[in-house]
């Protein structure tokens, strides 16, 4: 596995809350992707990800809790349906998942299933996310590229 420690500056979000299984968020995307468009919120850094804020081994599956974000500058004003947010600035550990969505879980539980016990790392305060960095309505399934980070301490 490929891990890369980086540490990453605060970023202002735009988001969507999803409340429920992990696997069902794809509603809250394209509500996302609709509301940046509407509200021509995309810039050339813009970057669409989900942000997990519950454990889905300990958290009931109905009560997950996670927003599909857009990056945006800070102060942006955001229309109605965008809620604003941000990541907190720290050290975090990145993996890069080439392949079908499909593959995420598989990818989050070896990242911290293999990698972070045998790394001598804890994960920090903050949350995980992904940063989806291709659109899949331009790019095989094969070749999508989402970066995965885990804060750390």
């Amino acid at each position: 596995m490929d891990v890369h420690v980086e540490e990453l500056p605060e970023l202002h979000l735009a988001a969507v809350r999803h409340v429920g299984p992990y696997r069902l968020l794809g509603t809250a995307f394209q509500e996302l992707t609709r509301l940046v468009a509407a509200g021509r919120l995309f810039r050339p850094d813009t970057m669409l990800m989900v942000i997990y804020h519950d454990d889905p081994e300990t958290t009931p599956e109905a009560e997950l809790r996670s927003d599909a974000a857009a990056t945006v500058p800070a102060g942006t004003e955001l229309p109605p349906g965008l809620t604003p947010g941000r990541l907190r600035p720290g050290r975090y550990a990145r993996i890069t998942h080439v392949g079908s969505y499909a593959g995420l879980g598989d990818a989050w539980a070896r990242f911290m299933g293999e990698w972070l016990p045998r790394s001598g790392e804890r994960v920090g305060d903050g949350v995980p996310f992904e940063v989806y960095r291709n659109n899949p309505s331009q790019v095989p399934e094969d070749k999508l590229r989402t970066d995965l980070f885990l804060p750390l301490a």
